[in-house]
């Protein structure tokens, strides 16, 4: 009569507790921008289409939605119902859903739900079990080819001068 009820309505308006990102199957392996709140989502009901396209994002960027151009990233993580045809450049990268397209980046993570058809360039792999991967692995010579360019001036100059 008098009991609590174990589970509560939140009232109108009021957020969650709850930092769940919906098509994520894990949380992003970070300690990083997300930890201080500092994430963008590229949501499962968003798509993004065109030619010559680059997204930049200086913290993390969480795609659970689908991309058709390329991503520069500090973090990126391709959730389980995302999708990407482009080349993904970032320090750290986290596949769980599909990426067609290289991966270039410091530490590459493809979780078991991971797609990749593409090339990847890395000086840290890691790939779990039931992860499909159809393409190239290698290292890179030097260490400044796997920084992304995350100056959207410097990307704009290089893609007009094309």
């Amino acid at each position: 009569m008098f009991g609590r009820n174990p589970n509560p309505e939140p009232a109108p308006g009021a957020r969650s507790g709850s930092t769940e990102t919906p098509g994520l199957s894990s949380p992003p392996a970070t300690s990083g921008p997300i930890a201080g709140g500092r994430a963008s989502v590229i949501g499962p009901d968003l798509t993004i289409i065109g030619q010559s396209i680059t997204l930049v994002c200086k913290s993390t960027l969480i795609v659970t939605g689908e991309i058709t151009g390329d991503i520069n990233g500090s973090e990126v993580t391709v959730g389980d119902t995302g999708k990407v045809t482009g080349t993904i450049s970032a320090r750290t990268i986290t596949v769980q859903g599909a990426v067609k397209g290289a991966l270039r980046a410091e530490t590459v993570t493809l979780d078991a739900t991971a797609h990749i058809d593409g090339d990847i360039m890395q000086k840290n792999l890691v790939i779990a079990e039931g992860a499909h991967f159809d393409g190239r692995v290698r290292s890179a010579a030097n260490p400044r080819d796997l920084e992304p360019e995350l100056d959207p001036a410097v990307l704009a100059s290089a893609a007009s001068s094309v």
